[in-house]
């Protein structure tokens, strides 16, 4: 990273980061840093390492725009991670193994609407899911959301009480296959229902629709059985395209009061429109059958 003030090359390593404690520097990175980030400026001049997490997303939008050298070989996630790991000391061993069983979660769960795709294929001639995929929280993502919900930073409350840190999202032709396909899902003897949230049916008031399932699969280690929790979204390609695009538009902005509004009506129209297209294609779909 190189400052503006001082012309001087950082290379942030995990040694380093620690040392920078001159506000002169925070202030010469905030100058290059995306004013657009949601994290107010006062707010990151007074970033302190008690309070690392925040630093974190200021890192993020720094790598993102090419402000930080990341050491050779060194990918963003894990340069956070490794910068986070703090917070974790302790536990680092059971955090790795959880995390690992997660992995596997989403592999088993993957597994079985790659399963129900083929068969459905052969039974309808067509494959009801369009694209699966799949996303494990980072270890700054968990710490943050710990400490905004008030839980202590360990793996039992992170087990306990996040239940999206595995997540995949399945992406479906038409609206009726994603309630098909959330059928199949559930109606298998080693699946387990913890929670349920129908945004297509209730949509957010931003115009966000999608069915939502938190569910527990069991994953077979060497000498146990473990349930794990995964979160499952269904989407059809519009409600995806919608989505997609609004996080887009809005990541790390700060938008004025005064185009909020406007904004926020525009992307509802559009998710509205979505929505007409997917009822229009399944008409379509309805009448040649």
């Amino acid at each position: 990273y190189i400052t503006p003030k001082f012309k001087k090359k950082i290379i942030l390593t995990k040694a380093n980061l620690k040392s920078i404690t001159d506000e002169n520097i925070f202030l010469a990175i905030l100058e290059n840093v995306n004013h657009d980030s949601s994290f107010e400026r006062e707010k990151l001049i007074n970033i302190t390492y008690e309070g690392i997490e925040d630093l974190a997303v200021l890192l993020e939008g720094m790598i993102d725009n090419g402000k930080i050298i990341l050491p050779k070989g060194n990918k963003k996630d894990a340069f956070i991670d490794e910068v986070m790991s703090d917070e974790w000391q302790e536990e680092i061993l059971p955090l790795k193994q959880m995390m690992a069983y997660y992995r596997c979660a989403i592999m088993e769960v993957e597994t079985k609407f790659r399963v129900l795709n083929e068969e459905l294929s052969l039974c309808y001639d067509r494959n009801p899911i369009e694209s699966i995929h799949s996303r494990l929280k980072s270890n700054a993502s968990i710490t943050k959301k710990l400490k905004l919900k008030g839980y202590p930073i360990n793996v039992e409350t992170m087990e306990k009480y996040l239940y999206d840190i595995a997540g995949l999202r399945v992406v479906c032709s038409f609206k009726q296959d994603i309630y098909h396909l959330a059928q199949c899902l559930l109606q298998q003897d080693d699946i387990r229902l913890v929670k349920k949230k129908d945004y297509i049916q209730n949509p957010k008031a931003n115009g966000y629709r999608s069915l939502h399932l938190i569910i527990e699969v069991p994953i077979f280690l060497e000498n146990e059985k473990k349930w794990v929790k995964v979160e499952v979204q269904f989407r059809t390609l519009a409600m995806d395209f919608w989505a997609s695009l609004e996080h887009k538009l809005r990541y790390k902005k700060v938008i004025d009061d005064d185009k909020e509004s406007y904004i926020a009506y525009q992307l509802l129209e559009c998710a509205q429109m979505c929505n007409d297209l997917d009822d229009k294609m399944s008409s379509i779909k309805e009448y040649l059958e």
